[in-house]
């Protein structure tokens, strides 16, 4: 398993990291797809809670003890959100959390992403994931991409 830097850990989501999970997540996902997130911070809040949390195990990379670098939001055959800091990113942490939920996976794994995020398409590539579908993400007007991974 790919292990982030020894000054990180990756850790359970607990409340308290709600907040600062959140306005990362928020910087990383404008930086990574070239918007403006038009929601308030409110909403975006409203609906880590009410639409994440409960359907997946949350983990968060800490740096140093507790500052809140990266999150993923992930199930046994989803990896439903997967976001690093835009200033730790290429450090390897995205990759521990893939190989994450890839041991704790059935198996098969399923994600999407928006096709604009480039990036992100080359990363879930290179880690053994290939594209099976495209189409049309409604709530952001954008098209997306889903990628499976499959244990050989």
């Amino acid at each position: 398993m790919t292990v982030p830097p020894t000054s990180l850990s990756i850790a359970d989501y607990v409340p308290e990291h709600r907040d600062e999970l959140v306005r990362m997540w928020r910087a990383s996902f404008e930086q990574a797809v070239g918007i403006v997130d038009p929601h308030p911070i409110t909403e975006q809040i409203e609906y880590f809670e009410s639409t994440v949390l409960p359907s997946n195990r949350v983990r968060v990379v800490l740096e140093t003890g507790d500052h809140v670098i990266g999150f993923m939001a992930s199930s046994p055959q989803i990896i439903a959100q997967l976001y690093v800091d835009v200033a730790h990113q290429r450090r390897g942490i995205g990759a521990s959390l893939l190989e994450l939920a890839k041991i704790e996976s059935t198996g098969r794994l399923r994600l999407f992403t928006f096709a604009r995020n480039l990036t992100a398409q080359a990363f879930y590539c290179k880690h053994g994931f290939r594209e099976i579908a495209r189409g049309f993400e409604p709530e952001w007007g954008l098209e997306d991409v889903q990628y499976e991974w499959e244990r050989r």
